[in-house]
């Protein structure tokens, strides 16, 4: 299935503004349009469904930039906790900021950024302000005793009534956060109980992506999105109301089909009518939701979401044994690979970065006495090693072997001058005091830079390393900050054995 594409962006995109804009009409020309999922570098998506541009929802908000507002949330809590971005690797108040600067450069602007939950936090407070003296207009939304209870209270002066209402003037008004839990529901609410205060009939949906509604429960990617919200114990189900209403099995996930009653009470009391909304029968009914009919490749697309299935398992083995995750996600995802019958070596990358740590281990040549193998495929199917050694960690091996094969570089030729590779380790272990000398990804890359300004040959392979982006890699150890630093600029998309690179506690 290597580079062959299971999703036409322009049929999605097509079918999606359609979707929206039909939507819009049913209601006073206002929707608060609810975006679950990631905004912009849905790289999740992209994994699941081969040809899905990560950012093709961006290019939908283009479209349609003459009718949206954007308006940002974030929990303040996850401000308070550092919570962390994983695909990233930042947190999420860095995240707010980027994305801020991200749809600037694609020029679309936000309205607002709405702190949800805001009790005078001493972190959210200084949020605050950075954003306000940059000029980004800041709203407060407050805790709600008694939300999903006392409705009363909550569609009132001193619930809703009490936040910060958002002045916007476009039909759309997007409404979107760095994660999930970011409070974009209760924002959407909330609006909505000002406008109709303000005798304006606006509407709520909501942007998914997913799970597929239209696609079986036990699909690879609706299967792949289970495992990517394992860690906050999301899962899939048939949606019940949908089923009893129509008799047509929709799939949808378990937060949304819990809170649909309680969000259908509130709905009516903002509405301050009895009768249900004719468009509200279903939690799937108030989605806006085309992702289905993108695909025009099925086999394509359930092969690459159970590989997404055994990278996403990896991710949280390796979140656990660094003490971030815990044990029952890691079981959770490793049961969804066993119901759809796959196994980690399914993976093509992991068998041969495994074989050559036993290699270099046969052979006494590692680092530290430790072996790390690495493994990478290439665009065209290749596969390329890697291994560490006293000189380099593997993840640098791995790429200069990468390069070379790429630029039809004979093996024996160097292309980092042994001068430039003994001044660094000079560098960091007589000067900088590191116990390590090798170089890491990130130290390789710089020295293949500064290679390239005297060698024609490094040049060559320093501009190939663009080729690697999107590129399968499996290590066998734990990559240290430098060498995961490195991948991750690359793009490549890695997984790691549960071992360690390194005895040492503190690895720099």
């Amino acid at each position: 299935m290597l580079n062959k594409n299971g999703f036409d962006n322009e049929k999605y995109l097509k079918e999606q503004t359609a979707a929206i804009l039909n939507r819009v009409r049913k209601f006073d020309n206002k929707l608060y349009l609810e975006f679950g999922g990631k905004l912009c570098f849905d790289y999740h998506a992209a994994r699941v469904l081969p040809g899905y541009d990560p950012n093709v929802k961006i290019r939908l908000l283009q479209s349609l930039k003459d009718k949206v507002d954007i308006v940002l949330c974030i929990y303040a809590g996850d401000i308070e906790k550092g919570r962390v971005r994983g695909d990233f690797g930042i947190t999420y108040d860095a995240a707010t900021f980027k994305l801020i600067d991200d749809l600037r450069k694609w020029g679309l602007d936000i309205l607002s950024v709405v702190i949800t939950r805001f009790a005078n936090q001493p972190l959210s407070v200084i949020f605050k302000n950075k954003l306000e003296r940059r000029g980004v207009k800041v709203n407060l939304h407050y805790p709600i005793e008694g939300y999903s209870t006392n409705f009363d209270f909550v569609v009132s002066e001193n619930g809703f009534g009490k936040n910060d209402y958002i002045e916007t003037k476009n039909p759309i008004v997007i409404i979107t956060g760095p994660g999930p839990n970011s409070g974009k529901l209760s924002t959407c609410l909330s609006q909505l109980y000002h406008e109709h205060k303000r005798g304006i009939n606006a509407g709520y949906a909501k942007f998914e992506t997913f799970p597929i509604w239209n696609i079986p429960l036990k699909h690879p990617v609706n299967v792949a999105y289970e495992a990517a919200t394992a860690d906050i114990l999301d899962f899939n189900l048939v949606d019940p109301f949908h089923l009893e209403k129509y008799q047509e099995a929709a799939i949808n996930y378990n937060r949304d089909v819990e809170s649909f009653p309680i969000l259908k009470l509130i709905l009516n009391k903002i509405l301050d009518k009895k009768a249900d909304m004719p468009m509200y029968n279903s939690p799937t009914d108030m989605g806006v939701n085309r992702a289905g009919f993108g695909i025009v490749d099925d086999k394509i697309v359930q092969e690459a979401a159970k590989q997404e299935l055994i990278r996403r398992y990896f991710r949280y083995n390796g979140e656990y044994l660094l003490g971030v995750e815990k044990k029952e996600t890691v079981d959770r995802a490793n049961l969804l690979m066993e119901e759809l019958g796959i196994k980690v070596t399914d993976r093509i990358v992991v068998e041969p970065a495994r074989k050559t740590a036993e290699e270099a281990e046969s052979k006494g040549k590692g680092n530290d006495g430790i072996y790390c193998g690495a493994a990478i495929q290439l665009s065209d199917g290749r596969i390329i090693t890697g291994r560490n050694s006293h000189l380099m960690h593997a993840a640098s091996s791995l790429v200069l072997n990468s390069v070379k094969v790429l630029a039809n570089i004979p093996d024996e030729i160097l292309l980092l001058s042994p001068h430039i590779i003994n001044q660094i380790s000079k560098l960091k272990e007589g000067i900088l005091g590191n116990e390590s000398e090798s170089l890491d990804l990130e130290e390789a890359l710089i020295a293949l830079s500064i290679s390239a300004t005297t060698n024609h040959t490094a040049e060559v392979a320093m501009n190939k390393l663009k080729e690697l982006r999107g590129c399968e890699v499996h290590m066998t150890h734990i990559p240290t900050p430098g060498d995961e630093v490195g991948l991750k600029r690359l793009g490549v998309n890695l997984t790691t054995d549960g071992k360690f690179s390194s005895r040492n506690l503190f690895v720099t």
